[in-house]
C-alpha cells in the first residue's frame, strides 16, 4: 500500500470521473429516520449524470427490500438489488463453510434471518439447538437473552461471526453503540474474537462492484475504519463525508489506510471539482490556505473556504513523519471547529 500524502485532485465533478458510487447509508444517506439534507438531490443528480449507485451498508438489521422501501420513502429512488448489506456478506461467508440446512444462532434482527435463509441455512435462537455458528448483527431490539444464548453457543464451540465491527452508529439522538460494541459482550465473555464479514473486509464492496458493473468505482462513507479502509484495501478511490461520525480532527490524524482520496461536507461533493492540495517541503497549499507542521502542531494561515483549509491541514499532517502524533487543534480552531 502506498501512503497517501495528500488528497487527489479532480478538475471535473466526480460523477464525470467515476462510473459508480458505492454509498454507505448511516451518516451518509440518512441519520436515524431522516435523510442527510443533501442526499436525495445529490443521488438523483448522480443518476441523471450517468453514475450508477449501490447502497453498501454494514447495518444488518433490515432486509434489502426494507432498506429500499425506506430510502424511497425519503425521496431516494432505490431498488432492493441496489442494496448490499453486511447480513448478506455474513450469510455468504457461513454458506461457504457449512452445508445447507445447518443451524445458525442469530443474535440480531430480521435482516440476518432472511439472509441466512436465502443461503440455505437455518436460523435458530437457542444454544441447545447446537448451532454450527453464531452470527451477530446490529439490532435496536437486541436483548440480554440473545446475548446469553450467543455466549453459550460460542463457548460450546460454535463459530462466532459479526456482520460488522462498527463501534458506533449515528442515530437521531446522537452517536450510539454499534454492533462492534455489542459484539464485545460475547467476545469478552468467551475469549473468542469474531470473524468480521462487513467493511472494511472485501466482500461488501466487491458485491457492490459486481452489481453496478463498475470499472472506476468511488466508495463514499463517513467512517475511516470501515468505509475508507475498505476502499484502500481494494485499491479504489474514496470520498469521506463529514455528515456522519468522523470529525475533522480524526481526518487530519488518519493513518495511511484511513486516508480518503477526496473530502466533502456531504454527498453534494459528488457534483463539484476537487481542488489541488499540493505539498512541498512539508508546506501544504489548497486554494488560499497554507498549512505546515511546527513542533508537532499544525499551523494554518490564509482565508477562504473552510473545507479547503481542512484539506491543507490534512495534507500537512499526512506529510509529517508522525501524523498520528500531530496536534491539529490550533488549525481547526482557526477554521471554526
Amino acid at each position: 500500500m502506498t501512503e497517501r500524502m495528500t488528497l487527489l485532485t479532480s478538475t471535473r465533478p466526480l460523477t464525470a470521473v467515476h462510473d459508480a458510487a458505492l454509498l454507505d447509508l448511516d451518516g451518509v444517506v440518512y441519520i436515524g429516520a431522516r435523510p442527510v439534507p443533501a442526499a436525495p438531490e445529490a443521488i438523483g443528480k448522480a443518476r441523471a449524470a450517468g453514475m450508477r449507485v449501490a447502497f453498501v451498508t454494514n447495518n444488518a438489521a433490515r432486509t434489502p427490500s426494507a432498506i429500499a422501501h425506506r430510502l424511497t420513502a425519503m425521496g431516494i429512488d432505490a431498488a432492493p438489488e441496489e442494496v448490499v448489506t453486511s447480513a448478506e456478506a455474513a450469510a455468504r461467508l457461513l454458506a461457504e463453510r457449512f452445508p445447507a440446512g445447518s443451524p445458525v444462532l442469530v443474535v440480531g434482527d430480521t435482516g440476518l434471518r432472511v439472509a441466512l435463509r436465502r443461503q440455505g441455512l437455518r436460523p435458530v435462537t437457542l444454544a441447545v439447538e447446537r448451532p454450527v455458528a453464531v452470527v451477530q448483527g446490529y439490532s435496536p431490539r437486541l436483548g440480554y437473552d440473545q446475548l446469553v444464548e450467543g455466549t453459550l453457543a460460542v463457548a460450546q464451540g460454535a463459530l462466532f461471526v459479526a456482520s460488522n465491527n462498527d463501534a458506533t452508529a449515528p442515530l437521531d439522538r446522537g452517536i450510539q453503540p454499534g454492533n462492534g460494541s455489542m459484539a464485545r459482550v460475547i467476545a469478552h465473555a468467551t475469549g473468542r474474537e469474531p470473524v468480521v464479514a462487513g467493511k472494511p473486509m472485501r466482500p461488501l464492496h466487491e458485491e457492490g462492484v459486481l452489481r453496478t458493473g463498475a470499472v472506476s468505482p468511488l466508495v463514499v462513507g463517513d467512517r475511516l475504519d470501515t468505509d475508507i479502509e475498505g476502499a484502500t484495501a481494494r485499491g479504489v478511490a474514496s470520498m469521506l463525508v463529514l455528515s456522519g461520525v468522523t470529525t475533522p480532527a480524526e481526518a487530519v490524524t488518519a493513518a495511511p489506510p484511513h486516508r480518503p482520496s477526496y473530502l466533502a461536507w456531504d454527498l453534494d461533493g459528488l457534483h463539484h471539482p476537487h481542488p489541488e492540495t499540493a505539498v512541498d517541503n512539508g508546506v501544504a497549499r489548497c486554494a488560499d490556505w497554507v498549512a505546515r507542521v511546527d513542533n508537532g502542531t499544525v499551523l494554518l494561515s490564509g482565508d477562504g473556504d473552510r473545507l479547503d483549509g481542512l484539506r491543507a491541514v490534512c495534507a500537512a499532517a499526512w506529510a509529517s513523519p508522525d501524523p498520528e502524533g500531530v496536534s491539529p487543534d490550533e488549525a481547526l480552531s482557526r477554521l471554526g471547529w
